[in-house]
């Protein structure tokens, strides 16, 4: 409970949060463009008509999964009513409306011809699927922030077809990133990273400013930054000295053992197993290294690999002389970037400026403008996304219930799709090729036709549940004043918490003097320490589900308060806006060396889920075991290309 009261929070301020709508779905084709009182203020009503100003519980918000649900509880077909035909025939109808899908969307076009008739069908009341557009109107400015996935960043090179697709949008990446580079205006102004250590945690609430450089920059640090750093801290002697020497110190932990002899060993520990069994520090010290590893995983030390963490640079194996690169039985992500990794490039919006790039290639009378640097100030004309007799449309608030061939599907020549509008009306559609583009779990519940052996290898991939929190503050002197750019706070609700900043693109400006609006950035994984990782991921989606805005709500103003108050924060006079981004089914699920077995090769889940089904063919990033963008575009073409090649 927090020692505040509900008034001291600012509980019952009317800022732009969860009471519009609150995810109820909205005939988006009704609303037309964004109205003209947005570029002013976003507030009450208003927020409500355009998707991504919308505030309160987004992400996997309300009337995007019900119907899903009711599938898995075998309760939907109980109720649901005769499907009513729409009369409509596509050469290709797509199941989401995320990157993947559109991304199949267009390499459908680029082999079939303009003249292809393309229907996307979208569960949620926005385009995207994890490339969620976040835009505030604070101050009479519009700020700008990712809502999931944020940059074109993999641990892999991107691919031919991934890297030609984004050329094909106008965009150069490694051109973008040098012309676009973000100025450091927080470090300019002398802010530097922070560490709180709440009561609960750690015994005492106190904010340290000043955290020594890690990683790259752990080697300069200098002694005398830890020193320093760990001695203004509530953490005991022998916990300051553990950290300090996990930090500086070159200390080789498997004596006589060669480096592959050592990465094996690695492989096969916990991060948590390592400090404690063969660093041997102080209990102590696990709290402040706990949810280092949430941010990439999901999960905390105590899931993930020691090898892993090697591979990210987290610290304890500066003494072990291992040799660079990937080795055997590590995972996707830290074998590709122990090899380097891709290019790497932040829109102001994330990666949902590659959805709206798309969405402007395949419905070019929805999306004005014709650059990528005014793709971020387009208002989008929502109203034009699904208008009868375009050859593409996308249709939102959607979800599909079922796709099922017409007649054996050796033999089919169409699938029918049937649809949801409104929580109980049914549609039907038809289709002479289906590319299932959301969620792998979700597949099964769809296609019952499916092979058995193909279902269950969908089921496997739970994937990471995850919140990305938005909260719109009037002005951020409480971070000057403190001379901190962010905070790590892992004994909290949320990790983190960071002032945002992104590229100034075309007419597009982000915040860089403290008296001026800013978003800050909150993340909270909802993971449960000590279980396995995939029962980590289903504990934490169930606990997304049941946990209101309210207690969100809550949460992030008592955080903000113990860690901003010295500052001068206010959290009933400060906070103008919060959006939650909640993902109960966030990203891809990553094979865990630790607890999940070497399948051969063609064998693992990922391999089998995604093999076409008849006249369907599967796109997504679970498909690539993977949560990375340009998996997602990879799988959408592998997908097309099975659907054109047989």
């Amino acid at each position: 409970m927090s020692e505040f009261s509900d008034r001291e929070l600012g509980m019952g301020r009317p800022i732009s949060r969860r009471d519009f709508l609150n995810g109820m779905a909205v005939a988006v084709g009704a609303l037309g463009g964004i109205p003209p009182s947005l570029a002013q203020e976003q507030s009450g009503e208003t927020a409500g008509t355009y998707p991504p100003v919308r505030s309160g519980m987004r992400g996997s918000h309300s009337g995007s999964f019900e119907a899903v649900h009711a599938l898995r509880d075998g309760t939907f077909w109980k109720t649901a009513g005769k499907p009513a035909d729409t009369h409509e025939t596509y050469d290709l109808v797509v199941v989401g409306g995320g990157i993947s899908g559109l991304a199949a969307a267009y390499f459908f076009r680029q082999h079939a011809g303009d003249a292809a008739r393309i229907l996307i069908l979208e569960n949620h009341d926005d385009f995207g699927g994890h490339a969620k557009r976040n835009e505030f109107h604070l101050g009479g400015r519009m700020q700008l922030v990712n809502g999931g996935t944020v940059a074109i960043d993999s641990p892999t090179p991107y691919s031919a077809e991934a890297d030609g697709l984004l050329k094909e949008l106008g965009m150069d990446p490694r051109a973008l990133a040098k012309q676009y580079a973000r100025s450091n205006a927080f470090a300019e102004l002398g802010l530097k990273p922070a560490f709180f250590f709440d009561r609960q945690t750690f015994g005492e609430d106190r904010l340290v400013v000043g955290v020594p450089g890690g990683g790259r920059a752990r080697a300069a640090g200098g002694a005398n930054s830890w020193k320093e750093f760990l001695a203004r801290t509530p953490l005991s002697e022998q916990v300051q000295g553990d950290i300090a020497r996990l930090e500086q110190e070159s200390v080789d932990y498997m004596p006589g053992l060669s480096s592959a002899e050592k990465k094996d060993r690695l492989s096969r520990m916990s991060y948590k197993d390592f400090l404690l069994n063969v660093a041997k520090v102080d209990p102590g010290v696990i709290p402040f290294y706990q949810t280092r590893t949430q941010g990439e995983w999901g999960v905390g030390i105590d899931a993930e690999p020691a090898l892993d963490c090697w591979a990210m640079r987290l610290p304890g194996f500066q003494g072990l002389n291992l040799e660079r690169g990937s080795a055997p039985r590590m995972s996707f992500t830290a074998a590709g970037y122990a090899n380097g990794g891709s290019y790497y490039f932040h829109f102001p919006d994330g990666n949902a400026s590659i959805a709206r790039l798309l969405v402007r290639k395949l419905i070019p009378q929805a999306v004005p403008g014709s650059t990528v640097e005014d793709i971020v100030t387009s208002v989008v004309d929502y109203s034009r996304l699904d208008q009868p007799g375009a050859r593409v449309r996308l249709r939102l608030n959607s979800p599909v219930v079922r796709a099922r061939h017409r007649g054996d599907v050796s033999h089919a020549k169409e699938v029918e799709v049937t649809y949801v509008q409104g929580g109980t009306k049914l549609y039907d559609v038809k289709a002479r090729a289906v590319v299932m583009a959301c969620w792998n779990m979700v597949v099964p519940f769809l296609c019952p036709e499916m092979p058995a052996k193909q279902k269950e290898a969908m089921r496997y991939l739970v994937k990471v549940p995850l919140v990305y929190t938005r909260v719109g503050i009037q002005n951020w002197t409480a971070f000057q004043n403190l001379g901190m750019s962010g905070v790590s706070s892992p004994g909290m609700y949320h990790f983190g918490v960071n002032l945002t900043s992104g590229p100034n693109m075309g007419d597009y400006q982000t915040s860089r003097t403290p008296d001026e609006p800013m978003i800050l950035g909150m993340t909270r994984t909802p993971c449960q320490p000590g279980l396995p990782v995939r029962d980590q991921q289903k504990a934490g989606r169930s606990e997304l589900l049941a946990t209101s805005f309210e207690t969100f709500e809550r949460n992030i103003r008592d955080q903000l308060v113990r860690i901003l108050a010295g500052g001068g924060f206010d959290p009933a006079r400060d906070i103008q806006a919060i959006t939650v981004n909640r993902w109960p089914h966030g990203y891809g699920y990553e094979y865990n060396p630790l607890f999940d077995p070497d399948w051969p090769p063609g064998e693992a889940p990922h391999e089998i889920g995604r093999k076409r089904f008849g006249r369907i063919s599967i796109a997504n990033s679970d498909a690539a075991a993977t949560a990375y963008t340009d998996a997602a575009i990879n799988q959408a073409h592998r997908a097309v290309s099975e659907l054109i090649n047989a």
